[in-house]
């Protein structure tokens, strides 16, 4: 996330700055996603080959985009609360899991519906759609790790090495239809450029963002529980609750 971590590495600074960007973030989050949507439904033009079918690749593609991205932001969260031991990215983490989880559930379930009038079946054992399946695993796994640790402390350390040892899925994902020959598409959108017409770009894009603004949106919420939680005990936490009654 694009944050200074040094900065807001103390749950009251971190506190008061999300909630100040909520609001903002959610416009942004509720017109992006509102503009994306209708020039993905009604402006960008019928594909020739897949027809109407293709059009739910303006959900998918962002989709499987945030999933891998928040996993790697995931990690290095769960890298910083372990070299530095500070508690703020620990929290961090563990409020970007259920985020990714979400994300990388929508792309298999997005190119499930994709899939079955392209490739007549709902699911196939395709190199990037069984690397994504783990991803969504290893989401889980990080998230029920931490939860069946009492202590937590120990349920940082562990679910972060878990986290950290995961991410060279990442890589996998994007590489896979690289590596191996699949069913699924090759990427139409790269470090070169772009193989789509304008018409149907922009729509991604933007669902792009808009997806993006929302996993700031969803973070953040869940951070700031967290460390109400976490900090519910501190002076700077009874003060607030004070000044809120």
């Amino acid at each position: 996330m694009a944050i200074h971590w040094t900065k807001y590495s103390a749950p009251s600074a971190f506190y008061p700055m999300a909630g100040r960007s909520l609001p903002w973030l959610a416009a942004g989050t509720l017109l992006l996603t509102a503009v994306g949507v209708y020039m993905g439904l009604f402006s960008a033009p019928t594909d020739y080959k897949q027809g109407e079918a293709y059009r739910i690749m303006f959900i998918h593609v962002p989709a499987a985009w945030m999933s891998m991205w928040l996993y790697i932001v995931m990690a290095a969260y769960a890298g910083l609360g372990l070299v530095y031991n500070t508690r703020m990215a620990h929290m961090l983490a563990a409020a970007t899991a259920p985020t990714g989880a979400i994300f990388a559930f929508l792309a298999l379930w997005t190119g499930a519906f994709w899939g079955r009038p392209m490739w007549g079946a709902w699911w196939v054992w395709d190199a990037r759609l069984t690397s994504e399946l783990i991803l969504f695993f290893l989401y889980l796994g990080v998230m029920a790790l931490r939860a069946a640790i009492d202590d937590r402390q120990r349920a940082d350390r562990a679910s972060a090495l878990l986290a950290l040892v995961g991410v060279v899925n990442v890589p996998i994902i994007y590489f896979s239809v690289k590596w191996w020959n699949t069913l699924h598409q090759g990427a139409t959108i790269d470090f070169s450029g772009s193989k789509m017409d304008r018409s149907m770009l922009w729509p991604m894009l933007i669902l792009t963002v808009a997806f993006w603004l929302y996993s700031f949106v969803t973070i953040f919420l869940r951070a700031r529980c967290e460390i109400l939680e976490r900090e519910r005990h501190a002076e700077w936490v009874g003060e607030l609750l004070d000044n809120r009654g």
